[in-house]
């Protein structure tokens, strides 16, 4: 089973766990969330809310922030309401950090930091045993590492990852292990998955010379030939002081807790300093296609548009956009092709502006059966030159802008999301660009959304992968 998680920014399933750790605490106060939930989203659908208040929680919440000698940046976020705490360590090495040819040793890396130094060799049994979870997440930008556990017990974190940051085994047995583990796990999630190919193939012919065109997990060839040498070379040239920061979130003694860090990562050496070079893509001229032969039930279509990232302010119309067009069945796209003309199983659009550099703006379907996968596709196109036609409605940009930051505000509910926020937006540049996330979305109009739909959804700029059911004859 793999460790490691791949989370969407509102996703609740990591985070869910922590709640196995208080069921009495759930079962007394999940009526009155439900009910506060159950009212907002009310208030959200009617499209009548334009602004949501602040919360009175964040008037006690305080964040400190540190440098240390090393170039460790250390940020504490102290939080009274919070019953458990949260340490969060995070290094600037992802996918994108990779070489051609060795493609997915940043998540293999990840795997092989549970697997122990000489000092610590069951990481997982110590946090267990004061009744914590650790687990850990690999992306294009970054890896990183966490524990949620009682505040009195935040020293095992910080003498534990410490240890793990310089001291790390890298056993070749273990590599050869962790190596099948990773293989299977990209067996399932790609090789068995027909739609998860797909993407693969399209982000893949998407991008010309950009690091973001290999998956994360990496290729299956380069798996297989990744030694215990490279991953080694790997983890010395990023996993260290200056290439990391951590957050440490909770009802928590600030000053204690840096005195503790800076205890035990203090006197570990700074690395080589890491030039982080901004890579361009070169723009696209003109469609690419891809076609997937696969055995599969159905076809599918999936359709990728080059998209800026947060730093561009066009990135928060995109972001309004994607859920007119996606949020659930009052959604365009639902409501069109899948209740009103049947022609849809499920259909759906995807926009990820929190990447370090521009990615992708997505539409995917899959058609009924007997139904064709180039009616599906015209269909798609119609929705996005309605779009780009008349505009969506005031009513539908505000309902969407509420709903947005009714997520955004509700996720920070979480003691973990609140650090994985700061996370996030650190990697970005500035954990406090994440206060003027919201700034953007309440800024977008009905005519910015126009505005983006006509200037990034084009048949030049977009990427169309068609996945075709294997000797079933479809188009």
């Amino acid at each position: 089973m793999s460790r490691c998680s791949y989370t969407g920014f509102f996703t609740i399933s990591m985070d869910s766990l922590h709640f196995l750790c208080i069921p009495v605490l759930l079962f007394k106060t999940m009526r009155r969330y439900l009910a506060a939930i159950l009212f907002l989203f009310l208030l959200i659908q009617s499209g009548c809310v334009h602004a949501l208040p602040e919360t009175r929680r964040a008037e006690k919440v305080s964040v400190y922030e540190e440098v240390l000698p090393n170039g460790l940046k250390v940020i504490l976020l102290r939080d009274p309401s919070a019953i458990l705490a949260v340490f969060q360590i995070w290094y600037y090495a992802g996918s994108s950090n990779e070489q051609i040819g060795k493609s997915g040793m940043s998540h293999l890396l990840e795997h092989m930091m549970f697997k122990g130094t000489h000092k610590h060799k069951e990481f997982s049994r110590i946090i267990k045993r004061v009744g914590g979870i650790d687990n850990a997440g690999t992306s294009r930008d970054y890896a990183f590492y966490y524990q949620k556990l009682a505040p009195e017990n935040l020293h095992l974190s910080i003498e534990l990852e410490a240890d793990r940051m310089q001291n790390l085994l890298i056993d070749p047995e273990e590599v050869e292990s962790e190596r099948k583990v990773v293989m299977e796990e990209r067996r399932l999630r790609y090789e068995d998955d027909p739609q998860g190919l797909l993407y693969e193939e399209v982000v893949a012919a998407a991008f010309k010379n950009h690091p973001y065109r290999w998956p994360v997990i990496g290729w299956m060839s380069d798996l297989k030939r990744i030694t215990r040498d490279d991953l080694y070379g790997y983890y010395r040239r990023y996993y260290v002081p200056n290439n990391a920061f951590i957050v440490v979130a909770g009802d928590i003694d600030t000053e204690r807790v840096l005195e503790m860090i800076k205890e035990e990562f203090g006197p570990i050496p700074p690395g080589e300093d890491i030039k982080r070079t901004m890579i361009e893509e070169p723009p696209q001229s003109g469609e690419k296609r891809v076609y997937l032969k696969k055995e599969a039930e159905l076809p599918y279509i999936l359709i990728a548009y080059k998209a800026p990232n947060i730093f561009n302010e066009d990135s928060y119309a995109l972001d309004v956009l994607a859920y007119i067009l996606s949020d659930g069945r009052t959604s365009r796209l639902y409501r069109h092709l899948v209740d009103q003309r049947q022609m849809a199983i499920s259909v759906g659009a995807g926009y990820d502006n929190l990447q370090r550099y521009p990615f992708l703006f997505y539409l995917y379907g899959t058609p009924m059966p007997g139904r064709d996968i180039k009616e599906l596709e015209d269909a798609l196109y119609e929705e996005i030159e309605e779009i780009k036609k008349n505009g969506p409605t005031e009513r539908e940009v505000q309902k969407v802008k509420n709903r947005i930051e009714a997520e955004f505000i509700i996720s920070q509910d979480s003691i973990f999301y609140q650090a994985r926020l700061i996370g996030i937006f650190e990697v970005l540049g500035d954990w406090r660009l994440k206060d003027r996330y919201l700034e953007g979305i309440r800024r977008v109009t009905a005519q910015d959304v126009q505005r983006v739909a006509k200037k990034y959804l084009t048949e030049d700029n977009r990427t169309v992968g068609i996945l075709i059911p294997k000797g079933r004859g479809s188009r």
